[in-house]
C-alpha cells in the first residue's frame, strides 16, 4: 500500500511540476493559461510540494498570495494527514 501512495505521490507531483511549466510558457507567449484553479486542486490533491518549489524556482505566480499562502497550508495539513494515517498502512 505504502508503494502505491508513493506512486501517486510521485505522478501527481510529476503533473503538478508539468501545469507550473506550461503555465509559465504560455504567460510569457500569449498563450491560454492554465486555470488557477485547476493549478490550486492539483496542488490540493497532493502535488503541493512540487508545485511551490517549481514556482519558487521559476519565479511563477510568486506574487499571488492565493499561492504563497494556499500552497503551504496544504503542505501543512498534507504532511499532518500523512502523520496521522502511518500507522494505518
Amino acid at each position: 500500500m505504502l508503494k502505491l501512495i508513493l506512486f501517486y505521490l510521485l505522478t501527481i507531483n510529476c503533473i503538478g511540476i508539468g501545469l507550473t511549466v506550461i503555465d509559465k510558457y504560455n504567460a510569457r507567449h500569449g498563450k491560454r493559461r492554465i486555470r488557477e484553479r485547476t493549478l490550486l486542486l492539483t496542488g490540493a490533491f497532493g502535488a503541493a510540494i512540487g508545485m511551490l518549489v517549481t514556482m519558487l524556482l521559476i519565479r511563477h505566480k510568486t506574487l499571488h498570495k492565493r499561492f504563497m499562502i494556499g500552497l503551504p497550508v496544504m503542505i501543512l495539513l498534507q504532511v499532518t494527514l500523512a502523520f496521522f494515517l502511518y500507522p494505518y498502512l
